[in-house]
């Protein structure tokens, strides 16, 4: 989870249409069972296909992208109409934003579109095209056969977004320190995710029940029909293996090609509640492998030659920006949002040391420029508040949660003890699924054994935003599904890093659609190294390492 700032801590009828819409595709096999929650019955089901059949007729007027949208030509943009509430269907509706880079390739190689969610929840994908009109190199192959598409999922972006609190008080800093001292603390922090959980209702209200995964993966079939395509080619990254694995349970043949790349453990139990509990353990199992190669490269930082060194360096900046925030606007949960870039991603690994060696050496501006939000930035401000928002609202909707403080209280006190790193920043980020003030839902039972393509599965192993476990859940749960593993690894998004023994594998997969006979083992993408000189420039940077890992508007926007 990119966790900005958020909540005084970092985290920060009938007949004809369905007609139609089984002509366009195979049935949904969409059956709902006992187990799958009140979020998928049979009213749904009909639902969906008689909004599917509507888009297949209604197709998508694709244009220019607006001028402000940020996308530029041959980059087309478009709309997709779908239910808010998918029981009814004929009541209404929600305009989703969609965009796409044609195929380069022939007539004769074009294979259909391949549809990207990024995760979050909260995430857009509509910076997806991109990766054709740039020309990224990992891309090159497949987008001679697809058509790039990108969406704004509901709520998000373009796509009847919603929100929780005035973007900018909710970018404001500094927050306050998310490991609490006293009881106060503790009571301060409540009383500021109650008030969040009431704002959620008050400006967004209306779209709050029916912001669940069930009814993303809904809007995502629509979106394939209005496509003009009976079944769907779906990349899905961090929270999109969740949407990707909902989408399959819903309707299995409906998949072509499906790639989940760094999973969240679907089980109804662990959504969403435990798999944050689980983020916290993981996070600190990678932070500690980034303070390990701080330490490795100490000629270069200067911040400490062993694990416990970093880490006594890393308090004391935290003390130091409690007892005074840095620039007046750094203090603890600033710092948080900022170096938990490091366990994210491994193209964060030398930027966030750099720039701590920088404060460490007298440059107090270096780390502020950094991290300080910027106030004139009012679209950026409301795109960052947008997502926290959706993050919000989807994982609150999609399961009940825990309404006892006493719970939370206890569970993360004992997580803190021996995972600090993350522990408290991620409670208080979702703290107001405690007192949600709309319907929450049963996750579905995630699982398809018949009809279902195979789906490739891809996870690093020492993952911090989605722990291992997840992918061998998923992959135990989809029939015919393959697991590539990235062994001592832990960079989250996969796919967007350079491993020939993973890339052969996704490209051989989305041109050919066949998979190993058995689960495959690579190696780990490479290590990420420490400039010899003097600390580089962004441009050198980027130089220097652009070839092992991936431009930021590739990362997944996994919460």
């Amino acid at each position: 989870m990119i966790r900005t700032a958020a909540l005084g801590s970092a985290a920060t009828l009938i007949t004809g249409a369905l007609a139609a819409g089984l002509l366009l595709a195979p049935s949904a096999s969409a059956a709902p069972t006992a187990s799958a929650g009140r979020d998928n019955g049979p009213a749904e089901a009909i639902g969906v296909q008689i909004a599917a059949a509507r888009a297949a007729r209604a197709g998508i007027d694709w244009k220019d992208c607006p001028a402000d949208w940020g996308f530029e030509k041959p980059i087309q943009c478009g709309w997709v109409k779908v239910p808010l509430d998918y029981t009814k269907p004929f009541g209404k509706t929600i305009d989703i934003a969609v965009d796409r880079a044609v195929s380069t390739g022939t007539k004769e190689e074009r294979q259909g579109a391949l549809v990207y969610n990024p995760g979050g929840p909260g995430g857009s994908g509509m910076r997806f095209p991109r990766r054709v009109t740039t020309k990224s190199p990992l891309w090159v192959n497949t987008s001679k056969a697809y058509d790039f598409v990108g969406f704004d999922p509901r709520g998000v972006g373009h796509s009847a977004p919603i929100s929780c609190i005035d973007p900018q008080e909710f970018v404001k800093a500094p927050k306050a320190d998310p490991v609490p001292s006293n009881e106060a603390d503790k009571r301060a922090q409540r009383k500021l995710a109650a008030e969040y959980a009431d704002g959620c209702k008050e400006r967004s209200g209306e779209m709050l029940p029916h912001m669940t995964t069930p009814n993303t993966a809904r809007d995502l079939d629509v979106i394939r029909a209005a496509l003009g395509e009976q079944k769907l080619n779906f990349l899905g990254v961090s929270y999109g293996t969740y949407l990707g694995g909902v989408y399959a349970t819903l309707f299995p043949t409906h998949v072509r090609r499906m790639i989940v790349d760094s999973v969240v453990n679907p089980d109804q139990d662990n959504i969403w509640y435990e798999a944050n509990l689980g983020q916290d353990v993981a996070f600190q199992m990678r932070w500690n492998d980034w303070q390990d190669w701080v330490a490795k490269n100490d000629s270069v930082f200067h911040i400490g030659d062993t694990r416990a060194k970093v880490e006594a360096k890393y308090q004391e900046l935290r003390a130091a920006a409690k007892a005074n925030p840095i620039g007046g606007v750094v203090g603890p949960a600033e710092l948080i949002g900022f170096f938990q870039g490091a366990p994210y991603y491994d193209s964060s690994w030398v930027p966030v040391a750099q720039t701590w060696s920088k404060y460490l050496a007298g440059d107090t501006q270096a780390l502020v420029d950094a991290i300080a939000p910027d106030m004139t930035d009012l679209v950026g401000n409301a795109a960052s508040e947008n997502s926290n928002a959706v993050y919000t609202a989807v994982e609150c909707a999609d399961a009940k949660w825990p309404t006892s403080w006493a719970k939370w209280d206890r569970d993360n006190t004992e997580l803190h003890k021996k995972y600090p790193f993350l522990t408290w920043s991620n409670a208080w980020m979702n703290l107001p699924c405690a007192t949600w003030k709309s319907k929450q839902s049963t996750p579905i039972e995630v699982g398809a054994k018949r009809g279902l393509a195979p789906v490739l599965i891809v996870q690093s192993e020492r993952d911090a935003a989605t722990p291992y476990d997840g992918a061998v859940s998923l992959h135990k749960r989809l029939a015919g599904s393959r697991l590539i593993t990235e062994q001592n690894a832990g960079s989250h998004g996969v796919t967007s890093l350079v491993n020939p023994c993973i890339n052969t594998r996704v490209d051989t997969y989305l041109l050919t659609g066949k998979v190993d006979a058995q689960d495959v083992k690579c190696g780990p993408h490479a290590t990420p190294v420490a400039p010899a000189a003097a600390p580089a420039t962004a441009k050198s940077l980027a130089q220097s390492q652009g070839a092992d890992l991936p431009a930021r508007e590739e990362l997944p926007a996994v919460r």
